[in-house]
Parts: structure tokens; C-alpha cells; sequence
């Protein structure tokens, strides 16, 4: 009986190690979207996330929520009121739809974040200029149905509003100035860096930090930022070129899924990609990364998630069999 009972033991022991041993944390996938302006992409996205369990964070500009007739509601900190270097909203209809689109995805669990207002490079603004943009920005879009007039807003805006907590910096463009003032309007994080490989997040700093990596792309197996506006240069010069689409297109999943199998293979860091609500060489980007989605989101050790569903700990559980 002494002898059974310590084969047992001895079995549980090993069988134990080998399980501790087996355990990994879960690969996190984080994709984001610049921007956030046209319509269609905001239900493809939707459509995607609904698809696949995943979920996005968008940075938005704040002055796609205003029609041009009310841009004036926009005081930007070096350019003065109703300036901005991407334009405004279309029409007070385009305004109602995305700011509905823009409800829909909290409500559904994605993450809604800053982007500033007017996407001006702020690397040589001072913290004051900064703080007056976020403060814009706050003020733009928790004020934003009743700017277009559009009646009752929905229960629960200004409370999303006021719990935006996430930043990317336009152009990734960002200075010691910006970083006070992130933290004196109580940002929790900025994802404005960039890498040269993917690597966990800086979560010591006050306002804690994600970086962009640089991915291996291409024949050359060159690096690049995971981002679609830097393939597309790459790609094609920033010029369309929608010919040749489909080759952009699996160059950018091929590299999008190398980087992810290195990490899911190796240390699990967080696998960041960017996109824009622009389509450049005929939506291979946006193609690209519906596919690597619907590939990677749905098995049972990957979490896609937003920048605050990661800091909230969602990804943190270990893998014993789930």
C-alpha cells in the first residue's frame, strides 16, 4: 500500500510539472483604427468584431463629429477656430450616423479613444497647447449631438465621454510636453511609440505606453511599421495602385502572421496592428487584416482585444486547457 501510494504521488508530481510547465499566458491581439471617419468602414469594422470575437479601439478626430456649419465649435491651439488638417463631418446626416456608429461599438465593448481634434503634428507644442487640445477634444465630443442639434443624446454619452482614457498621437508625432499633459488631463495610456520589435507595453510610467513594432515585410524581409499608411508608401509610393492589390494584400497578411506565430510561438507579447478608415490600394489593407483576424481571433488561446480591455486585464488568464 506504501509503495502504491507513493508511485501515485510521484505520477501526480510529474504529471503536475508538466502542466505548470504546458501553461502559457494568452496571445493578445490589439487592433485599432485612425481616424475613424467613414461611415462604411465603421460597420465593416463592426461587422468584423461581430464575426470574430474581437475588439477594436478606435481614435477618433473629434472634428469628424462636426458638420462644416458648425466647425466654428473647434478652437484648435495653434490654427484658432473651425481649422483643421483633415477637414470636419460632411453634413449634419454624416455627423448623426457616426456619431450613432460611435455609440453602437461602446455599447458592443469596443473601446472609444482620442486621436486629438484637428490632427495637427504637435511635436513642438507646449503642454498648455496639448492641454488645450484634449480639452477640446472632451468638449467636442460629449457636447456633439447638442452642437448638430440633433436632439436627445443617448443615456450614458458623457459618462463614455468623460471615460476615454487612451491616446495615439496624430503622425505618431509626440514630445515631453505632450506626456505632462497626458498626464495632467488623467490619460491612463499612449499609443504613440514605436519599436523596432514587438514588445510588452511599458506599464511603469504614469501614463503607461504601447508601441507601435516594426514588422519583417516584404521579398526583402525589410521592417516596417504594423500600420497600413506605412505599407502603403512601401507598396506603392502613397499613389494607388489597385492593380496590384492582391499582392499587397498577402504581403501584408503574410507579414501580419509571421509577426503574430513568432509571439504565439515565443513570449506572447501583445501583437499590435493600425489601420485607417481610408481604403489605400483597394482595400488590400483592410482585406489583409479581415483575414488575419478571422484566423487568429477565434482560437481559444488568442484574445483580440482594445488597449483598455488589455490594461483592464482581460488577457491575463493562463492557459490550462480553456
Amino acid at each position: 500500500m506504501i509503495f502504491r501510494t507513493f508511485v501515485f504521488s510521484a505520477l501526480f508530481c510529474v504529471a503536475a510539472s508538466f502542466s505548470v510547465a504546458q501553461e502559457k499566458p494568452v496571445q493578445t491581439v490589439i487592433i485599432s483604427f485612425d481616424g475613424a471617419n467613414d461611415n462604411a468602414q465603421w460597420q465593416r469594422s463592426l461587422d468584423l468584431g461581430r464575426r470574430t470575437g474581437a475588439e477594436f479601439t478606435y481614435f477618433l478626430n473629434c472634428v469628424y463629429v462636426l458638420a462644416p456649419e458648425n466647425k466654428q465649435s473647434y478652437n484648435s491651439p495653434i490654427k484658432g477656430a473651425g481649422k483643421s488638417n483633415v477637414g470636419f463631418g460632411k453634413s449634419k446626416s454624416d455627423v448623426e450616423t457616426r456619431l450613432s456608429y460611435i455609440w453602437q461599438a461602446y455599447q458592443e465593448g469596443h473601446e472609444i479613444a482620442s486621436h486629438a481634434c484637428g490632427h495637427f503634428d504637435g511635436k513642438d507644442w507646449t503642454a498648455a497647447q496639448w492641454g488645450q487640445e484634449f480639452a477640446q477634444f472632451n468638449h467636442v465630443l460629449k457636447d456633439a449631438w447638442v452642437i448638430s442639434g440633433l436632439g436627445r443624446e443617448p443615456s450614458g454619452w458623457r459618462k463614455m465621454v468623460d471615460a476615454i482614457d487612451g491616446f495615439r498621437a496624430p503622425y505618431l508625432s509626440t514630445n515631453a510636453a505632450m506626456y505632462s499633459a497626458l498626464s495632467d488631463a488623467q490619460f491612463e495610456y499612449d499609443a504613440s511609440k514605436v519599436e523596432r520589435d514587438i514588445a510588452a507595453p511599458n506599464l511603469e510610467k504614469k501614463v503607461k505606453q504601447f508601441a507601435l513594432p516594426t514588422i519583417v515585410e516584404g521579398p526583402q524581409q525589410r521592417r516596417i511599421i504594423a500600420m497600413d499608411y506605412n505599407l502603403f508608401v512601401r507598396h506603392s509610393g502613397g499613389f494607388e495602385r489597385a492593380d496590384e492589390a492582391q499582392i499587397f494584400e498577402k504581403r501584408t497578411f503574410d507579414a501580419l502572421y509571421a509577426a503574430f506565430k513568432n509571439q504565439y510561438d515565443g513570449p506572447r507579447n501583445p501583437v499590435q496592428f493600425g489601420l485607417h478608415f481610408t481604403l489605400m490600394n483597394g482595400g488590400a489593407y483592410w482585406r489583409a487584416v479581415e483575414k488575419f483576424a478571422g484566423e487568429v481571433c477565434v482560437k481559444a488561446d488568442v484574445r483580440c482585444v482594445s488597449y483598455r480591455g488589455f490594461l483592464q486585464g482581460r488577457s491575463n488568464s493562463i492557459l490550462i486547457g480553456q
